[in-house]
């Protein structure tokens, strides 16, 4: 039996895998087949139960998915557009809780009002998940993509703590609206301070290892780290994560090369297994949800589960278009980013609102007791209407935004040009840097160096300088021929292959060993790589 267990326990990161692998290769959105194929699984006779453990997702899934996204993000990005982004994930959260909260509660009989709140405050939150993998595999403009995952990366810290309120109200623990405003703002401000405690003894801890392996292992437990300090002062672990991040990455030049090239690598190959695995249990969870239903009729449960879930769509709507005028009218600075944005950029915001685990997490974290030992109440209800919601937003909104996006017009083609343009002049600053380094370091030099070293060494920073100019152009002059670094890359390329080819053949003749293989292996696909970028 538990050789069985362990078997399904396996089963599920492995389908998630081959789920997302091959939603990858059509080109399809991986996170949609995977909660698609995760119904399908729990459809299917003699699939055990995989009930999400709260605990399990805020604990090990959610720290690493808010660092690396915070971790790719830009400081300076998120600070020039704080105030659309503070509406976004305190101002929308709150609106969305207290209105679906009455509206549940005036809609369903029975169901308190407090616990209603609690599923405002449950479904209130997009996901950061969803968030990111959307909006920067739709190519979204950068001021966009930065709005939405700014939103989602301090939005579940705002949900999380109306979370508690409410379903401390629900357990008559003399909840009051000072309370809650004073624990919001504990929590944030005290997850703030964290985030900023961790941060530099972390960056000052990674800079003095020297060994690549283990400061990845470092930056690995700087997520887990913050979550678990912040929450057990009692702070809020999303925001210690997000600003933890935020710091470090900022910071991750000062990193050796090898340390950034296997970090790089580490963190995609774990978000990949994170985000599959986690849109595959979000489809794993339909057999928990209907259990304990039995006293609803199905026609009701049908119309209430669309009451919410229109409502969580209407009301994003009702609150971004109203709020980014009053931004604008308020603040001149305001005025000219909104319209940047346009309305086309509202109408993508206010659709890009898909909810995703943590909301599900949050929901089977319910207590089973309410005040006085009682059942909590509309607890199965409350863990549906979540399900339903969340479902309806990933396949709804999800399968939708890429239509949207392409009728509204909505890309980011002209800032593609303008970075282009951008690196072609910090690669040619770089370059003349580079090259008048070079000519002093010559003239300190008390014997000159071979001509054809410093000649090598000028066509490489020449090579670099020019690289980017010739993206502009496709890799081809003016009448179409193939330009001198276009020449020098793919044959470069095809010689690299030859060069692996013989070191391969040479380990199966046994003239070398796997260790020397690996060892030239690697230098072979450091300089391929870098090939491969131009």
């Amino acid at each position: 039996m538990e050789a069985t267990h362990a078997l399904w326990l396996l089963a599920v990161p492995v389908s998630a895998l081959m789920v997302a692998a091959l939603a990858r290769r059509i080109g399809a959105s991986a996170p949609l087949a995977l909660v698609v194929a995760g119904l399908l699984l729990a459809l299917l006779p003699g699939v055990p139960e995989f009930e999400l453990d709260p605990e399990l997702v805020l604990f090990f899934f959610l720290p690493p998915l808010l660092f690396s996204a915070a971790w790719e993000s830009s400081s300076i990005n998120l600070r020039e557009n704080t105030r659309t982004i503070g509406l976004l994930s305190v101002g929308l959260v709150l609106f969305t809780t207290l209105v679906v909260g009455y509206t549940a509660h005036l809609l369903i009989p029975g169901l308190p009002l407090a616990a209603a709140f609690v599923l405002g405050a449950i479904v209130a939150p997009p996901d950061a998940v969803a968030a990111v993998s959307v909006a920067r595999r739709l190519g979204l403009p950068r001021r966009l993509v930065t709005i939405l995952v700014g939103e989602s990366l301090f939005n579940d810290a705002t949900a999380l703590t109306a979370f508690r309120v409410a379903v401390a109200a629900v357990a008559g623990a003399g909840f009051t609206l000072s309370d809650g405003l004073v624990r919001f703002l504990f929590a944030t401000i005290a997850g703030v301070a964290v985030g900023l405690m961790l941060g530099p003894p972390m960056h000052w801890l990674r800079t003095r290892l020297k060994d690549p392996l283990v400061e990845n292992a470092v930056i690995l437990m700087a997520p887990f780290a913050a979550y678990l300090i912040a929450e057990t002062v009692h702070a809020s672990g999303v925001i210690a994560v997000v600003v933890s991040g935020l710091y470090l990455g900022d910071r991750f030049a000062a990193s050796p090369a090898v340390t950034r090239l296997i970090g790089h690598s580490f963190w995609k190959v774990l978000i990949f297994i994170l985000e599959s695995v986690v849109f595959l249990l979000i489809g794993l969870q339909l057999p928990l949800v209907l259990e304990g239903l039995s006293g609803y009729g199905w026609s009701e449960l049908a119309w209430w589960a669309v009451a919410v879930f229109a409502v969580v769509i209407a009301v994003r709507f009702l609150w971004v278009f109203p709020t980014s005028h009053l931004a604008r009218w308020t603040s001149p600075t305001a005025r000219d980013r909104e319209a940047d944005i346009g309305w086309r950029g509202r109408v993508v915001i206010s659709w890009a609102g898909m909810r995703g685990v943590v909301s599900l997490a949050a929901a089977f974290a319910i207590p089973f007791g309410g005040a006085e030992g009682e059942a909590f109440p509309g607890r199965s209800l409350i863990l549906f209407l979540t399900f339903t919601t969340v479902l309806g937003t990933l396949l709804v909104q999800g399968l939708t935004f890429p239509l949207l996006i392409r009728r509204l017009g909505v890309g980011a083609a002209d800032e593609r040009h303008a970075d282009t343009v951008s690196e072609a002049g910090a690669q040619h600053a770089a370059a003349n840097a580079a090259l008048a380094r070079l000519e002093e370091l010559v003239a300190q030099e008390e014997e000159p160096p071979d001509e054809s070293v410093l000649e090598r060494l000028r066509q490489l920073a020449e090579h670099r300088q020019l690289r980017a100019w010739e993206r502009l152009g496709g890799g081809t002059g003016p009448e179409g021929a193939e330009v001198p670094t276009s020449t020098y890359r793919r044959l470069r390329l095809e010689m690299l292959t030859a060069e692996r080819r013989t070191f391969v053949r040479m380990r199966d003749e046994r003239r070398i060993d796997d260790e020397v293989l690996e060892r030239v292996l690697h230098e072979l696909d450091l300089e391929e790589a870098a090939l491969s970028r131009g």
